[in-house]
Order: C-alpha cells, then sequence, then structure tokens
C-alpha cells in the first residue's frame, strides 16, 4: 500500500470521527425539538434551554470543521455536494443560523418577538437540523443525482467538473431512503436529548418523569426506524471499484463489506448493544442517570463503523444515480499527496483540539441545573 493510499484513508478516518463527534453533538438537536410538546411547562422549557444552551456552539463548530475537513481532504466531494446540492446545505444552513440567533437573543431584555417565537425557531433547527443533515449522510449510500466531467476544466466557458440535476438537492430531499435516514436520526437525537436531561438536571423528580416517558416512546420509535434502515443499508446497491479501474453497481455491497471487514462488523455491534443499554439502564433502574454516555459512545461508534463500510473495500463513498463511472472513491477524490502529507503534520494537534473540547465541555457543564436557578432568575437562556 503506497503513501497516497495509506493517506487518504487515515484522512477518511478522521472525517468519520467528526462525523461521529457531530451526531453525538445533535442531542442539542433533539432537545430542541422536544420544545413545542404540550406536557412540559415554561419551567421545564426554561430547564431544558439552559441545559442545551451550553452545549449548542459545540455542535456548531463540529459542523464547520466537519465540512472544513471534507474541503480539505477531499475536494471533490466537497464542490460536487456542496456545490451541487445546494439546496439542501442551504436549508441545513439556514436552520443553523435560526438556532444561533434564539440562543442569543431569546431572553434579551426587550425581545419583541417572546420566548415563545425562538422556542419555534429552536424546534425548527432541532427538526429540519437533523432529518436533513441525516439525508445528507444517506446519499454516501444511496447516492445522488450528479455527473463528474474532469476534462470539464479545459472548457473555458463552463470549468465545472460536477454538474448536478436540475432540481439540485431537492429529490434527494423527498427520496424515501433518505427520508428514512433523516427521521431516524433524529429519533436518536430525541432519545439521547432524553438521556442528556435525565443526566443534566437534577432534583427535579416531575421533569425526570416526563423524560422518561419521552425516552422511552422516542427510543423505541428509533430502534423501528433503526432496524428499517439497517434492513434497507444491507440490502442495497453500492458502487464497486472494478479490477480494471471501472465501477459497477453491485448488489449488497454494504453487507458484504460488513463480511470482508470483520473488525468493522464487530466494532458495529459493539456500539448497538451499547446504545441499548444507555437508553434500558435508566428504564429499569429509576435513579440510574448515565445512560447518556453508553448511547452516546455507542452512537459514535457506530457511525465510524458506518463511514468505513461507506468509503473502505473499494467502494465508492458517493456513489452517483446518473452514472456509476461519476461517482466519487478515496482514490478520485482526495488531494494531492503534497497537501495531504502537510495537513497530517497538522492534525498532529488533533488530540489537543479534543482535550480543549473535553475541558470547555466540563467547564460549561458545572454542576446539573436545579429548578430554582429558573425561579431565582439566574438561568443564562
Amino acid at each position: 500500500m503506497d503513501t497516497l493510499v495509506c493517506l487518504q484513508q487515515y484522512w477518511w478516518l478522521l472525517i468519520a470521527v467528526l462525523g461521529a463527534a457531530l451526531v453525538f453533538l445533535l442531542f442539542v438537536q433533539g432537545g430542541q425539538s422536544m420544545l413545542l410538546c404540550g406536557n412540559f411547562t415554561d419551567t421545564d422549557r426554561a430547564l431544558m434551554i439552559n441545559v442545551l444552551g451550553k452545549k449548542w456552539e459545540l455542535g456548531f463548530t463540529t459542523l464547520v470543521v466537519f465540512g472544513g475537513a471534507f474541503f480539505a481532504s477531499f475536494p471533490l466531494f466537497y464542490s460536487t455536494s456542496f456545490g451541487g446540492a445546494y439546496w439542501l446545505w442551504m436549508l441545513i444552513l439556514f436552520s443553523f443560523i435560526l438556532q444561533a440567533v434564539s440562543y442569543e437573543f431569546r431572553s434579551k431584555p426587550g425581545n419583541l418577538f417572546g420566548t415563545r417565537t425562538y422556542d419555534v425557531f429552536l424546534f425548527i433547527n432541532g427538526c429540519v437540523g437533523c432529518i436533513l443533515l441525516g439525508e445528507a449522510v444517506a446519499m454516501m449510500f444511496f447516492g445522488g443525482d450528479f455527473t463528474v466531467t474532469k476534462t470539464n476544466l479545459l472548457d473555458g466557458t463552463a470549468p465545472v467538473i460536477s454538474q448536478w440535476g436540475p432540481t439540485h438537492g431537492l429529490e434527494a430531499i423527498v427520496c424515501w431512503k433518505n427520508l428514512l435516514t433523516g427521521v431516524m436520526i433524529l429519533m436518536l437525537a430525541r432519545t439521547l436529548a432524553a438521556l442528556y436531561m435525565l443526566w443534566g438536571v437534577s432534583h427535579d423528580e416531575a421533569f425526570h418523569r416526563k423524560m422518561r416517558r419521552q425516552l422511552l416512546f422516542n427510543a423505541a420509535v428509533f430502534v423501528v426506524f433503526f432496524l428499517i434502515f439497517l434492513v434497507v443499508l444491507l440490502t442495497a446497491e453500492g458502487v464497486q471499484v472494478m479490477a480494471d479501474g471501472t465501477m459497477e453497481w453491485v448488489a449488497n455491497k454494504y453487507l458484504y463489506n460488513f463480511l470482508d471487514m470483520p473488525v468493522v462488523a464487530i466494532l458495529f455491534l459493539i456500539g448497538v448493544v451499547l446504545v441499548l443499554w444507555g437508553i434500558a439502564a435508566p428504564l429499569l433502574r429509576k435513579g440510574y442517570r448515565y445512560g447518556f454516555w453508553w448511547s452516546g459512545a455507542g452512537s459514535a461508534i457506530v457511525v465510524v463503523s458506518l463511514f468505513c463500510i461507506a468509503g473502505f473495500n473499494g467502494t465508492a463513498y458517493y456513489p452517483s444515480t446518473a452514472d456509476a463511472g461519476s461517482s466519487l472513491t478515496l482514490a478520485n477524490s482526495s488531494s494531492s499527496l503534497f497537501t495531504l502529507t502537510v495537513m497530517s503534520w497538522v492534525s498532529v494537534l488533533v488530540p489537543f483540539v479534543l482535550a480543549y473540547i473535553a475541558y470547555v465541555w466540563y467547564k460549561m457543564s458545572g454542576k446539573p441545573v436545579t429548578p430554582h436557578e429558573i425561579e431565582d432568575g439566574t438561568s443564562t437562556y
């Protein structure tokens, strides 16, 4: 295996870790999507927003870093997806703008719109953000309507390598497989949010009872959607790079990838078990508050495993439904050897960055929020 291939796989793993971190942090969006539930009081909503408000910036930052890492290491994907399916990505970015504005102005003096308006904005970001991000990831398995012609660079009138279909990503939003994945991600985020609330709010048994009911409902729906997604994924076609360099659709490609990479399959199963244990423990043991960390870690492991079967074993990680030969692989979409080498030296700083994020998480969390902080006016958001 030559140096370029090693660096391509190294950077794909880094992107997988960033994607896993992003899915883990979507519990913020999951909590926002529960704000308009009828069984929550104004105090309950204030509790939820103050718990979630301490973490929302980490998710936003991770999304930006995830996109930046893709741009630096696999620029052809960046230009194809972000530049072609722009309706999908514009809606995602708009929903995250709503989130930033809401946390900034919700509790400002002289708020003309009222807190309810900003709660609606947070609800929109919670639902739309999760579903559309899930759909964007789903296209890595189920494909997008694009073609890639690198010789277009020589065309002075239209030097565009990637060309998307006329709907520019709208067709991906309504694709049932992508929608299935998006709703599954939303229900996972809501499940993680309920678990996080059980951990992040103390001395409020009535609030905990409501969250356990939310956990039971959302986890049950998530498991159903996850099982359907798994069946669809393992029976789906994927684009395989053949021995002569051509690319063809192959039936049950992702199932074969799990079989060909048993370590990845084992990691996937471990992640699933951790997610289920994190859900079951707080439901079976009333005072147990640490299910979030089990399910969060399990979710991250599952996401990394899914990235592995999407990009490794000669698989096109971004298949084209318009032309299999235009599908993107690690080999045909990466930066040059020089660029990947330089960035790899920079990536030595990643452990320090992760340590800093962990430190910020710890400092921003502090002690668990109590209802008294809401009632006496010391809440932040």
